[in-house]
Formats: structure tokens, sequence, C-alpha cells
């Protein structure tokens, strides 16, 4: 195959080596080309349904156009067409009325973002985080800070959790875990493959496993005994992609810690009177607190 570099966009490349794809993978890969908005918003197997072939042809096409596989693809694709596109986000008006109207497009799409989940597939995730021996909280890139939260929120309503930051340390501690523990996995694509292993992990030493996700269909929610999908506050994986937003994520998760802490019944409340405590005897004010000054400074 020709060299590609990294750079190079999907319709280059498509336009670059067609004369090396198969008939099948050519028929791919003109049809991503001709319409990368729709192709972007599919996954492998709906754009197989889509052409009549099978999804390893998607695959190979993607392999063929220097891809690993689709995931990757997909991401390019949203690349492609963030970079050809002018931006034509919010309102014309002033930075803060762009960003009113941004909050105001936000809090609309928040109650919506809720309506894939079940009543008994939540239940159920809740009542296994509620009374696992052990919650192991992992994410990794965007989605980190979210999980981080997430488990210091726990350990703060007296349910404690933990989190992990290092990759390969998440896959350790997941393989360490057992039966009677739950691990909370967080990523936004449901595709992150730092995250998969983990949680791969953690299904072969027999953990039960929740995810948190933005998409009913990708390679987490397989793996997940419990997929809790948060919609994206965004309105496609193209947007969700370029602007990386948790907002959705966020507000689920810091919920979920109430509803966590209030089944925990005396316990729950205790852990909260504690945590309150020592807020207090950590707060300060300008009269008490003194500043540290380095050598030789005065005032």
């Amino acid at each position: 195959m020709a060299m590609i570099t990294d750079d190079a966009t999907p319709a280059t490349r498509v336009s670059a080596l067609r004369n090396g794809l198969g008939p099948t993978e050519l028929r791919v890969a003109e049809a991503i080309q001709a319409e990368p908005e729709r192709a972007v918003e599919s996954t492998a197997q709906e754009l197989a349904d889509s052409l009549g072939v099978a999804r390893s042809s998607v695959i190979r096409t993607c392999q063929k156009l220097g891809y690993r596989g689709w995931p990757q693809l997909r991401v390019a694709l949203a690349r492609q067409l963030a970079l050809s596109i002018p931006s034509n986000d919010g309102p014309v008006g002033s930075d803060l009325q762009r960003l009113r109207s941004e909050v105001e497009r936000f809090a609309a799409l928040l109650p919506e973002s809720l309506g894939l989940l079940q009543e008994s597939g939540f239940d159920r995730a809740v009542s296994r985080i509620t009374s696992a021996a052990r919650v192991l909280c992992v994410a990794n890139g965007l989605s980190a800070p979210l999980a981080q939260d997430f488990a210091m929120r726990l350990t703060a309503g007296g349910r404690p959790a933990e989190m992990v930051h290092d990759a390969m340390a998440q896959q350790i501690t997941a393989s360490q875990l057992s039966g009677d523990d739950v691990l909370v996995a967080v990523s936004g694509s449901g595709s992150n493959e730092l995250t998969l292993r983990t949680v791969d992990a953690a299904r072969r030493a027999g953990v039960w496993v929740v995810a948190v996700t933005s998409f009913a269909t990708s390679p987490l929610v397989d793996l997940a005994d419990d997929a809790l999908t948060i919609a994206s506050a965004h309105d496609s994986f193209r947007d969700e992609l370029e602007h990386a937003s948790r907002i959705s994520h966020a507000v689920f998760l810091h919920a979920l810690v109430g509803i966590i802490v209030s089944r925990r019944g005396p316990g729950g409340k205790a852990a909260r009177s504690d945590v309150l405590r020592v807020v207090a005897a950590n707060l300060s004010d300008e009269q008490s607190f003194v500043p540290t000054q380095d050598e030789g400074e005065s005032r």
C-alpha cells in the first residue's frame, strides 16, 4: 500500500487508494465518501446493513484505507467534516449571549438524555453499587474526571469507592476484584480501548460491570452487565467528538450518588454529617488564615 500520512483525510485516502480496493470494498468506500455525514453517525454494522454487505467488509475497507478499524475511521470522518465545514455554532452576538444560549440549549436537552434508561436495569445497577464489597470506578481520557468525582462523592456519602488513574493499574486492580465487587466504567464513546481492557479484566474475574456511556451500541455496552445509556447533550456522534461534552454524564452521576446514599439509610446520613464536620474544620476566613510568606518577604 502507498505511504499515507496520518493527516490524510478519509476522502483523500479513498481517492488515492481506490485502485487497490476490491469491488465490495470500493462500494463501502464510495458510500463513505459520498455521504460522510451519514457514515459518521452509523456503526459498522449499520453501514454494512445499509449497503447489503458483511460487517467484515466494512472493517476490511477501513484497514485498506490505513485505519485499524471502524472507530478510527469514524473519528477521522468527524475530523474531516469539522475541518471542511465553517463553524456556525451559536447565535450572532456577544460572547455572553452565546454562553447563555449554549447553557439554555444544554438545559433543554438534559431531560431527554435519560430517555434510554429502563427502570429494571437502573434499579439493579443502583442495588449492585450500593451493596458491593468494593466499587472500582474507571475511565480514561475526558471521562476520567467524572469517574474520579463519582468515586469521591460516593466515599463522602458512606459508600467507599476507588478510582485508579493509571491505565495499566486499572487493569491490574480490576483483575484482583471478586464476584462481590462492582466495576463502574464511564466512557462517552463506549470505545475507549484502555477502558475496554479494564472491563475485560473485571469480567474475567467475575465482577459485575456497570457502564455509563452515551451510545446504545458500542463495545462497552456489549461487555457490561448493566449499561446505563445517557444520551449526549449534543445532537450527534460527530458533535460529541468535536466538542467532547460530558455534561449529561456529570449531571447523571451527581444525581446517582444521592440515590445510592439515600439507600444506605442512617449510614449515609452519618457519613454526610462527618463530611460536613471535616469541611467546617478546614474552612478559613481572612482573619484566621495566615498565608506562608517567602523568605525575606515583608509587608
